[in-house]
């Protein structure tokens, strides 16, 4: 739960949304749904300039604050890299951004490599595939090794570079 606030709160501030509007918008989902996770919750949205917040249980969404509603086609986007549990409003998976998801999809999932990144569908972890190649493997022989592209190591290999 920390690791996705952390992320929703990375996301947020790299948008440049100012501090209080994110303060604001989380204090409002704890108070109003009695979660301690104002972050964490399939609850918030945004469209890059205001927070959003889904206060009914339809797929309506309204800004934090004065609750006026969004073009929902603009905020989609900022949604699709976390994969909520069907069953409670906590998230499940973690795609991470950084990463070209049509190369190398690299996902944090804690049911797999104790909540390290890892590389879908091998489920080969991230540190694992870089700590070879760090050690003077070459990327062919990673790839080989883990049964992933070379395409997927490059794609790794330039992010961590």
């Amino acid at each position: 739960m920390a690791l996705v606030e952390a992320y929703v709160l990375r996301s947020l501030r790299a948008l440049h949304l100012p501090t209080h509007k994110i303060r604001d918008a989380a204090a409002d989902i704890r108070e109003q749904f009695g979660t301690e996770f104002g972050l964490a919750t399939r609850r918030i949205a945004t469209d890059g300039v205001d927070i959003f917040v889904h206060y009914l249980d339809s797929d309506e969404v309204a800004r934090a604050g004065d609750r006026q509603m969004p073009i929902r086609a603009v905020i989609d986007d900022y949604l699709k890299y976390i994969v909520w549990d069907e069953d409670d409003e906590f998230p499940k998976r973690l795609t991470l951004r950084r990463y070209d998801p049509a190369i190398a999809e690299v996902v944090i999932d804690p049911r797999f490599a104790w909540g390290a990144p890892i590389v879908e569908p091998a489920k080969v972890p991230v540190d694992a595939v870089l700590g070879m190649w760090r050690a003077g493997e070459a990327p062919e022989i990673v790839a080989d090794e883990y049964g992933l592209s070379l395409d997927q190591v490059n794609a790794l290999i330039r992010v961590a570079a």
